[in-house]
């Protein structure tokens, strides 16, 4: 598994050895046993962004301080240049670069994804969380699986929909897609 993951896993321990949490209420927090939590932690599994999602929002820590380690620290506006947003790359297809990393308290969490092409035989990984979200196909097209549902979406379209449903995303056509992902 890549450095990156196996430093998600580090925050992951540290946070449960913080707040005292055994692996089992950890596990909870993201309906998993605790054996599969402490996969996360060994730092030999991918580990979901909406896995990380639930457990920020459940131990009240920003996503982004798990995701990439840094706490933010600004409260009135935070800048992102163009290609030097935080970023983390969670597999070999998926790249997540946060756009509000330093900005505390953040009500939204937005990313600028870029899912790489696989193989047509590799099935969609789907994951859930709560709350909402919103993307807009900057770049590509891309096949999103929402609710048992296939969608085709291609650069300029957008959907908003509600994030509990399993859903996930393919590019299509052999090439890349990147869009904007806002979790509310």
């Amino acid at each position: 598994m890549n450095e990156q993951i196996k430093q998600i896993a580090e925050r992951l321990a540290g946070l449960r050895d913080a707040l005292e949490m055994s692996p089992r209420e950890m596990g909870a927090i993201c309906d998993l046993t605790a054996d599969e939590y402490l996969r996360l932690e060994s730092g030999t599994v991918d580990i979901s962004v909406s896995a990380l999602h639930r457990i920020a929002q459940a131990c009240n820590v920003e996503l982004t301080a798990l995701m990439f380690g840094d706490e933010p620290k600004m409260n009135t506006y935070f800048i992102t240049r163009r290609g030097k947003g935080v970023a983390v790359e969670r597999t070999k297809a998926y790249r997540y670069q946060s756009l509000a990393a330093g900005f505390a308290h953040r009500k939204a969490a937005p990313f600028l994804v870029t899912v790489h092409p696989k193989a047509e035989a590799e099935d969609i990984y789907l994951n859930s969380h709560e709350g909402q979200e919103y993307n807009l196909i900057l770049e590509g097209r891309m096949l999103l699986r929402i609710g048992g549902k296939d969608l085709t979406l291609s650069s300029g379209d957008s959907i908003y929909f509600n994030s509990a449903m399993p859903h996930g995303m393919k590019a299509l056509d052999g090439e890349k897609v990147m869009f904007l992902a806002i979790i509310l």
